[in-house]
């Protein structure tokens, strides 16, 4: 166990030093842009007053508040502290709202639509990648054209495309939301149903931007074990051209679950652009709002929302793939 136990130690410090790196980003980045939003949240409240030190009252209360008035080494460690005990503070555009509950009221929206999507179109793409290599001449020559034009539109372009189509010229399709404005969220079959026909558009743009590379790749990785020297070796002793096609493909997912823990983190943004065209309730649409109007917290916790996730799953991804790799077995006996 040995072999597995640096594999792993490996990974996991790569996982902290990514964190650290990715908490002091999200916590700066936001910070750095020119507007000021205690500035934007007393013009609102003062509004009409002509006493400079009322207004000049107020902007200090909330500069006190969201803790804007103190070095940026002390936010740092307030903001530290806090994000340990899931307390992102208080939205800036959303006053007096609690970011952790804007969060969470997303959250759900977002995992539900990303999830799946991306697993569909990983899978969607490695199954036509394989059934391309594998069969080729008619098929492949139609797939080929099909999936790199797939891997070549951007998200934003998907996503615009099916909104058009589907939504505005065909009507066949609600145009933006995660339910119908005359719905309150509940157990109801109409709620549900809403929910699942809001849902379709937003899903579909990312599992069809996600095809094309997985399939192409697929493809590549596929025809090339085909071509190896173990297979003809194997069809010269005589094995089932099935068996041998299962050692082909398996040896050709190999780099698929690195490449979708690589893609996973474009994937994502993919799916981000999506829910703001389609004014999707989650993290995508909210990160959305919080930029236009300098809401730090709710920037910054967006953001270290969404690291937090690519860099589960992409841990996730590279312990199954330790496990499955042989050369990583292999490993154990060398260490």
């Amino acid at each position: 166990m040995q072999g597995y136990r640096k594999y792993f130690t490996k990974k996991l410090v790569w996982f902290l030093i990514t964190f650290i790196v990715a908490v002091t980003l999200n916590f700066i980045l936001p910070r750095l842009m020119p507007a000021d939003p205690v500035s934007a949240i007393t013009g609102k409240l003062a509004a009409g007053n002509s006493d400079a030190k009322a207004v000049q009252k107020i902007y200090d209360r909330y500069a006190e508040e969201f803790g804007t008035n103190k070095p940026m080494w002390q936010q740092y460690l307030l903001f530290i502290k806090n994000m340990f005990r899931g307390d992102f503070g208080t939205s800036f555009s959303q006053y007096p709202r609690k970011v952790s509950n804007i969060i969470a009221s997303a959250i759900w929206w977002t995992v539900c639509l990303q999830l799946p999507a991306i697993l569909v179109g990983w899978i969607l793409g490695n199954v036509l990648g394989a059934l391309a290599a594998y069969l080729r001449k008619g098929w492949d020559k139609v797939l080929l054209p099909i999936t790199i034009f797939l891997s070549n539109v951007p998200a934003f372009g998907m996503a615009v495309t099916l909104l058009v189509l589907f939504a505005i010229k065909w009507k066949i399709a609600p145009v933006a939301g995660g339910y119908a404005f005359d719905q309150i969220p509940n157990f109801s079959w109409a709620f549900i149903k809403s929910v699942i026909t809001h849902y379709q558009l937003p899903f579909w743009s990312i599992v069809i931007i996600s095809i094309g590379g997985q399939a192409i790749g697929m493809r590549s990785m596929s025809i090339y074990e085909l071509n190896a020297d173990y297979v003809k070796y194997a069809r010269f002793l005589g094995v089932k051209d099935r068996k041998i096609v299962g050692y082909v493909f398996r040896n050709a997912m190999l780099p698929q679950i690195t490449g979708l823990a690589l893609s996973i983190g474009t994937m994502i943004g993919g799916a981000l652009v999506a829910e703001i065209i389609f004014s999707y309730p989650g993290l995508g649409s909210t990160m959305y709002a919080a930029v236009t109007a300098a809401d730090y917290p709710l920037i910054s916790a967006t953001t270290l929302i969404i690291t937090i996730m690519v860099l589960i799953v992409t841990l996730l991804l590279d312990i199954i793939y330790g496990f499955i790799d042989p050369r990583v077995k292999a490993a154990q006996f060398d260490s």
